[in-house]
């Protein structure tokens, strides 16, 4: 019975980890983390809606993601309230293009393939 302070700190352990997790279908999700930080997931045929809370900024943001062909084309919101876009086109052999704008206003774009991007 060495074990029995040990198993039972651990059962007493265990109520605090219940607060991180995942709910719902595979069309929508509610997840919440154990520091309180809250997001939901909708799939709605071929579009997918996020929106997230910062428990410890009480910042939200959002993001929408519209798949077309080989092509997927995402914005929304950073926690600052500012503005971001990006899009990626499969361009076969394992290979994709992605471009956007980050929340700064930077551009960016890669070619990514087997071996990672550029």
């Amino acid at each position: 019975m060495r074990h029995a302070p040990l198993i039972a700190l651990l059962f007493l352990a265990l109520p605090s980890l219940g607060h991180a997790g995942c709910y719902g279908t595979g069309s929508f999700r509610s997840c919440t983390d154990a520091s309180g930080n809250h997001y939901t997931i909708n799939q709605l045929g071929s579009t997918t809606l996020m929106q997230g809370y910062s428990s410890s900024t009480g910042n939200s943001w959002n993001q929408t993601t519209n798949r077309i062909g080989n092509s997927s084309f995402s914005h929304g919101h950073a926690a600052d309230g500012s503005s971001w876009s990006s899009s990626s086109h499969n361009l076969g052999g394992g290979y994709r293009s992605i471009q956007g704008q980050d929340s700064r206003g930077h551009r960016f774009n890669a070619l990514c393939g087997p071996m990672g991007c550029n």
